[in-house]
Parts: C-alpha cells; structure tokens; sequence
C-alpha cells in the first residue's frame, strides 16, 4: 500500500488548484473532472461525501466492488483504502471533502467519531430514493454558498450540514443492518478503534485514561498484543502505539486549547505521572511543547 494520499495531492491529480485554506471544502462533481480521473486503490488523510446524480463507476473499499449508476451517497474515511473508476461521461452531483482537524473540534465527541458510516466494517455506500436525492442536493447547495460566504462562523454551520447529511442517511439504513466485518483482522481493529474512542473525552482533570497501551488494549481485548498489532497494520496501515499515541494528542491538544487546566494536570489526566514525561512526549509527536503550541493558538486568534 502506498502512503496515504493528502488533499493537495488529491486535488493535483484532478487537475486542479488546492485551496489551502482546506479544513472543509466542497465541489460539484462535473466541475472536478470525475468523469476522467480514476482513484487507485490507496488510503486519504481525509474524509469524502459524494453525492452521485448521474454517472456510472466502479467504487471499491473494504474487499467490496460496487457498481453505481447516480442516485448514490457515498462515505469514505482515512481508515478504508477505496479506489473509483469512472464508466461514463457527464457524471454530476456533489463532494466534501474535511480533515481531522474540521472535526477535532465540535463533531469529535458527537456523532460522526460514533457513527456507522465511516466506521472499519460498516456500510459506506447508500442508493437513494429520489425524495432523499433531492433533499441532499439542497444541503450541498448550502455548503456551497456557505463556504464562499463572509460568516464568521460558516465552519460551525458547515459542521452541522455534515451532521443533518448522516443523519439523514442513517435513516435510510439503521445501523444494526450493516454488515459485519469479514474477517478476523477487520474484527479486531474494529473492536480496537471502538474501544480507544471510548476512552475520551477526558471532562475533569479527576478523570485518569484508563488504557495507556497496547498491552492493557490488548488485555481488554483478549488478544495477544502481536495479534492485534499486526491487524491493526493490516487494515489500518498504523500500529497499535501509533493509535494511541495520536488520540492521546488530538485529545491533548483539545485540552490545551479549550480547558483552564495546566499542563501537569492535561498530562496527569492523560497518563503522565510527570509533566517532564508528557511534554517530552508532546514535542516528539507535534514538534512542539504544549506551551508554545497554546501561545500559537493565542496568536491565531
């Protein structure tokens, strides 16, 4: 498996300039060149909404082809190697495309960190009623008058656009009709991933992680930690530590910027006995301390 294709990459290979103001972006369809650019098998740093109109394709994801042909939504993750071939011309309809840093902030403890639709094992493809088609349509018009707009808080309102489409979807499948994973691998990483979210949030700094590790993972899991490193490096191209280590910090780096709590207490909560240990931790990860990573964030704003 290649390295994991970035959103400025992603936009070159349609032939187009990457606005690199990009935590969020969406497009239509015929405007993007879908009808000539093929995707190969690999994984994104980033999440896709489709919407398909019109216009035949091959998606594959997760050892599943699907042949589409419009009236189609599609949902696809940094977890799921997918790749498309398009099989026609004129294809129409709608994309966005948003990173984890779109999400860290409202969406990661709602509904799309729990949700079906972009989970390892469950559905990513849906065809839609024309009722459904059209109702969808309207909410990506939004998004695309939205991001052009000067409203100083679009990213919030396209955050909540993301979350009326899945909710909208979810109703036309409910969750406990998706189908299981395939395999022992797919099982355990899901199992796994499930597991490491239910960890977080840390809301007071009372609160201690429970799980620091692969070895307590593993433990809670009943696997030998090898076996589940090695499905996690199997279906998710990381391992184990690499997991843990950057929820630990996507939840770090929300605690610095949100809380009041100093950082021996985000360390404490996060793990660390000792200060010393989490900042050294915290530089190695983000290439920065946690004090000059809240005095960026300070300049920012």
């Amino acid at each position: 498996m290649n390295k994991k294709e970035n959103v400025a990459e992603f936009h070159t290979r349609h032939g187009q300039e990457y606005p690199k103001a990009g935590q969020f972006n969406v497009y239509r369809r015929e405007e993007f060149a879908c009808d000539s650019t093929s995707l190969p098998p690999n994984r994104r740093d980033f999440y896709k909404i489709s919407l398909i109109l019109n216009g035949e394709g091959i998606i594959s994801s997760a050892n599943k082809s699907i042949n589409i042909n419009g009236n189609t939504i599609t949902f696809m993750n940094p977890l799921i190697p997918y790749s498309w071939e398009p099989l026609s011309e004129n294809q129409t309809g709608y994309f966005c495309l948003f990173t984890e840093d779109f999400i860290s902030q409202n969406l990661k403890n709602e509904s799309l960190s729990q949700s079906p639709l972009f989970k390892v094992g469950g559905n990513h493809v849906f065809l839609l009623s024309d009722e459904s088609l059209k109702l969808l349509s309207s909410i990506f018009e939004n998004m695309l008058s939205e991001i052009q707009s000067d409203y100083v808080n679009k990213y919030d309102l396209l955050r909540s656009y993301v979350q009326i489409i899945m909710h909208e979807v979810m109703k036309i499948q409910p969750p406990n009709t998706f189908y299981q994973p395939i395999n022992a691998s797919e099982r355990i990483s899901t199992l796994f991933l499930e597991l490491l979210e239910r960890q977080f949030p840390i809301d007071s700094p009372n609160q201690v992680l429970k799980l620091k590790n692969a070895n307590e993972y593993a433990l809670q899991l009943n696997v030998h930690t090898n076996t589940l490193n090695r499905s996690l490096k199997e279906i998710t191209g990381k391992t184990t530590t690499e997991w843990i280590s950057g929820r630990i910090i996507k939840e770090a780096k929300a605690l610095l910027q949100y809380s009041s709590w100093d950082v021996s207490e985000i360390g404490y909560c996060l793990g660390f006995e000792h200060s010393s240990n989490f900042i050294i931790f915290f530089k190695k990860q983000t290439g920065e301390t946690p004090k000059s990573f809240q005095k960026e964030l300070v300049s920012i704003s």
